[in-house]
């Protein structure tokens, strides 16, 4: 009886209530699933992940374009932090009466000759000393044999020999390499000289019409984007006058650090030799190693071990206050950037591109920042808008096109 009544029961057609919510559920489950019923958080992630995906994209794309003309980007770089430097000499000899032409022409053969000049008496004065200083050069090396020979590392003149012996069979072995490694340098040099007549011969534009060329890229934009590109511009353009400058006054400070140490322990050439940490002081990493190596080895040969000791300590302690405090603090104010922002810029920019980046990365991050300040701030909304730049004639300008607004 009861096998009987549960079967009828199942036999029954369900309730209609029950038949309608299974119906919803199963169209529920059949239809996808709207934006609306998703997450906020998982909202947002994905806006912002498919939109940072998208810059990144574009960024490798912009980088590796600009790896592959890595010539001629390098000498325009330079070019543009030489015309930092100089377009206030410019702009003196402009006021002073002297035609615009006439003024850039003699503030570049004046830098061209002092560079050339102080490279001169620098590399006089050293290969003079040198010839001087021979014999001391000769007894210097005795000094590091009998240090082999009877310091802690114990290498008696037999085992010096042998050494001096596997390292001759090893060039002699590897004497394809050093060729092609030689003809790689010789490439390298003929590179940094041509690179440098183009950044030469740019400059030369750059200080002559670097206002019409700013100008001409300005305009090749819409006309409603204008104001903010010339204004951010501007403002970067101003950031990287100020690198420039605090630069120089870096390396001013190392090559008196490192000049007045040397001349305090005797060390002779220590004029050429302060004028050489000036100039190295611009090229980072390798500048700094070169002429630290310059400074001791002088020391060296002159005065012994005990004084080079002394010099290198006074090379490490000026490149470490140079990179730690100097570098960080003042370039930081000077660009307004974070100490550890300049820090991790200039590391970043070495390991992703060696010298260059080391070089660049702390005015492009100034340059970077300063514009996207600008923009952020809306100052064009506050301030007059060039002429040229809004496409009006002299003395005004063009109002906007209701039709743009």
């Amino acid at each position: 009886m009861e096998d009987r009544t549960a079967r009828i029961q199942s036999e029954q057609p369900p309730a209609p209530a029950a038949s309608a919510a299974a119906a919803v559920e199963r169209r529920r489950s059949a239809r996808p699933v709207t934006e609306a019923e998703l997450p906020f958080a998982l909202r947002i992630a994905a806006a912002w992940s498919w939109r940072l995906a998208i810059i990144l994209v574009v960024g490798y794309g912009v980088v590796w374009a600009l790896a592959q003309l890595s010539f001629l980007v390098i000498s325009v770089l330079v070019a543009a932090l030489l015309a930092g430097l100089l377009l206030p000499v410019v702009r003196l000899l402009h006021r002073a009466g002297l035609p615009r032409g006439l003024a850039v022409a003699l503030t570049e053969v004046g830098f061209i000759a002092a560079v050339v000049g102080v490279l001169v008496l620098v590399g006089r004065q050293l290969t003079a000393g040198f010839r001087a200083l021979w014999n001391q050069a000769l007894e210097g090396v005795a000094e590091v044999q009998r240090w082999l020979a009877e310091g802690p590392l114990q290498i008696s003149a037999s085992q010096l020999d042998a050494y001096l012996k596997e390292a001759q069979d090893l060039l002699s072995s590897n004497q394809g390499s050093l060729v092609s490694g030689v003809l790689s340098v010789g490439s390298s040099a003929g590179h940094l000289i041509t690179g440098a007549l183009i950044a030469l011969f740019v400059l030369v534009f750059f200080l002559l019409e670097g206002e019409r060329i700013w100008t001409f890229l300005v305009r090749l934009l819409p006309r409603r984007a204008r104001p903010a590109a010339d204004g951010a511009g501007r403002s970067g353009w101003a950031s990287l006058v100020n690198y420039v400058r605090v630069q120089v006054l870096v390396a001013a400070v190392d090559a008196i650090g490192i000049g007045v140490g040397a001349a305090i322990l005797g060390v002779p050439l220590a004029l050429p030799l302060g004028i050489l940490v000036f100039l190295a002081s611009f090229i980072p990493v390798v500048g700094a190693l070169v002429s630290g190596v310059v400074a001791v080895l002088l020391a060296l040969v002159a005065n012994g071990f005990v004084n080079a000791l002394i010099m290198l300590v006074i090379v490490v302690a000026v490149q470490q206050i140079e990179s730690h405090v100097l570098q960080p603090l003042i370039m930081g104010r000077a660009v307004s950037l974070h100490p550890v922002a300049v820090i991790l810029a200039v590391a970043a920019g070495s390991y992703l591109a060696g010298i260059p980046g080391a070089l660049f990365a702390v005015p492009t991050l100034a340059v970077a920042n300063s514009a996207v300040r600008y923009i952020a701030a809306r100052a064009w909304d506050t301030e007059r808008v060039p002429a040229a730049v809004a496409d009006a004639p002299p003395g005004g300008q063009t109002p906007v096109d209701p039709k743009e607004t």
